[in-house]
């Protein structure tokens, strides 16, 4: 498949979802040409040839997705016509990544949601984003015949809005929270019905991948990470900045490729305030699942927080799980109760406490929340907090001697 039917040259570079400003439909087709009217399986084959990863953080098989709501074959669903969703929520404050996407391309968003429609025979589409985002994709669905169908929702701007089944419980009108997840949205998702919940960067790439294959997808990234995929790069003093990187490229490189500078930095939080933190000295590391998970961490939706050397990464640990926990659904203990309690104890730690206790307390709360919390932020908060622990360690041997290593290294600066 490729895109010398229509006549348009498939983008070479790695700047794909942005080949060129196309926020208006002229240019968008301009730029990419129209997207062919392939049949169902053939787009299914052609996204499990192309290795395409879910872009909203948990990086499941995107044509799995596909499959399995276009199979209808699940038991467990009550039936009725399958509903497609794209997820623009964007709750991480740490992304912009779809933000930017729905700006600067939303036509190719559309795309895909019209294709993931078609593909599942759904009768009803919807795009969650949202209020700063809504005018850019309702001014682009504006410009469209073929665009009516799709129903734009907002959805309020909080770290749990764009979990999956909170963003299906907003468009039942009930809050963009969280719920106890006993069936798949691709067997029971909105009202009962077959649900194809997609992240809009994910449905962006497909809408590319329809257009110009798998092959084409292929030729950048790894085996394992093919493609390009969003990141946002921020900290110290870079603002947050979206990037389109290939699959595998290192994490060094797409600081610098952002704008900003490894010299200086103590460490990188990697996935957002649900990933992990690596040490400076790690940046070396591809952002792959495969070459970060040995260091606990994974790229998740793309995210790329910096910490320079001069800064106490205990205590922007304990910031983090502060908001964190503060952002908690409340519907289950771990939420509740045991993510406020981590997060206190961590700020004892960060603030000065020479409590030797306070680090098996920390590992002991952790253990309590991990894998029973009624959906997954008790694990991403834990998987935050526990990496503090480790990539700062010589921190908190300082913190409970009664010093600060940031401190230190920032007095020195100064004195030079």
């Amino acid at each position: 498949m490729s895109g010398t039917a229509s006549g348009v040259r498939p983008p070479t570079g790695a700047g794909r979802l942005f080949a060129s400003p196309a926020p208006d439909l002229a240019s968008h087709l301009a730029t990419f040409g129209p997207v062919p009217n392939a049949s169902a399986a053939h787009l299914i084959d052609e996204l499990q040839a192309s290795g395409l990863q879910g872009r909203g953080g948990a990086a499941f098989p995107a044509w799995r997705k596909f499959a399995a709501v276009g199979s209808g074959q699940d038991p467990r669903s009550r039936g009725g016509a399958a509903v497609v969703v794209a997820n623009g929520a964007e709750g991480e404050p740490r992304s912009a990544k779809d933000a930017t996407l729905l700006r600067a391309a939303p036509h190719l968003v559309i795309d895909g949601l019209l294709l993931a429609g078609r593909t599942v025979g759904a009768r009803e589409l919807y795009l969650v984003t949202t209020a700063a985002s809504l005018p850019y994709v309702a001014r682009a669905i504006a410009e469209r015949t073929d665009a009516a169908a799709i129903r734009l929702r907002e959805v309020t701007e909080a770290f749990l809005s764009g979990e999956a089944s909170a963003v299906i419980r907003s468009l039942e009108g009930g809050p963009a929270l969280p719920r106890d997840k006993t069936r798949r949205l691709s067997a029971s998702g909105l009202g009962g019905r077959p649900t194809l919940l997609n992240n809009v960067e994910t449905l962006a790439q497909a809408a590319l991948i329809a257009r110009f294959g798998a092959e084409w997808f292929r030729r950048l990234g790894t085996e394992d990470e093919p493609g390009t995929r969003l990141v946002t790069v921020s900290g110290t003093d870079l603002a947050p900045t979206v990037r389109e990187v290939a699959g595998g490229m290192m994490i060094a490189a797409i600081v610098r490729a952002a704008g900003g500078s490894t010299d200086g930095l103590g460490a990188v939080l990697v996935g957002g305030y649900h990933g992990a933190w690596l040490p400076a000295e790690r940046l070396d590391t591809p952002l792959t699942r495969h070459d970060l998970a040995p260091l606990g961490a994974a790229p998740g939706a793309g995210i790329l927080v910096l910490l320079d050397s001069a800064s106490c990464g205990l205590r922007a640990s304990a910031a983090i799980a502060g908001y964190l926990a503060a952002q908690s659904a409340r519907q289950c203990g771990p939420c509740a109760n045991g993510l406020p309690r981590m997060a206190e104890v961590l700020e004892k730690l960060a603030g000065g406490s020479r409590d030797t206790a306070l680090p098996a307390e920390i590992r002991r709360l952790a253990a309590l929340v991990s894998g029973r919390g009624s959906c997954h932020h008790p694990d991403g908060t834990t998987r935050l907090v526990l990496s503090a622990l480790t990539v700062f360690s010589a921190e908190v041997k300082a913190h409970l001697a009664g010093g600060c290593l940031a401190d230190r290294r920032a007095r020195a600066g100064v004195a030079a």
